[in-house]
């Protein structure tokens, strides 16, 4: 069983190579970082319930964000970095809204 799975986790690598890096870095990221299904899918959770206070709170006239971006680099899985992971995601064109909130707010060094 060892060995299949060191085939497959040498296999996986080679394949990572191969993906282009400007059109799919969170795909690369979640490969190089030996992210699981699950914690693939508590990440996708995790920004479906942050994009929800998000427009929550846009809708209530708030301008400022910074608590959920906190939020956000709080909760991620420690196999990630919070702006290489925001920077990957929006790359690839998830949550657009949020991740470019957390964009700017990366950009005024709020993280």
């Amino acid at each position: 069983m060892c060995e299949v799975n060191n085939l497959a986790t040498f296999q996986l690598q080679l394949l990572s190579r191969t993906i282009d890096e400007t059109q799919y870095p969170f795909t690369k990221l979640v490969i190089e970082r030996n992210i699981t299904e699950e914690e693939y899918d508590e990440l996708f959770q995790l920004l479906g319930r942050i994009e929800e206070q998000y427009l929550e709170q846009k809708e209530e006239g708030l301008l400022n964000f910074s608590s959920l971006l906190v939020c956000f680099a709080g909760m991620l899985n420690e196999k990630l970095e919070p702006t290489e992971t925001v920077m990957a995601l929006k790359d690839e064109g998830y949550f657009p809204l949020l991740l470019e909130e957390f964009i700017k707010l990366i950009n005024e060094g709020k993280l």
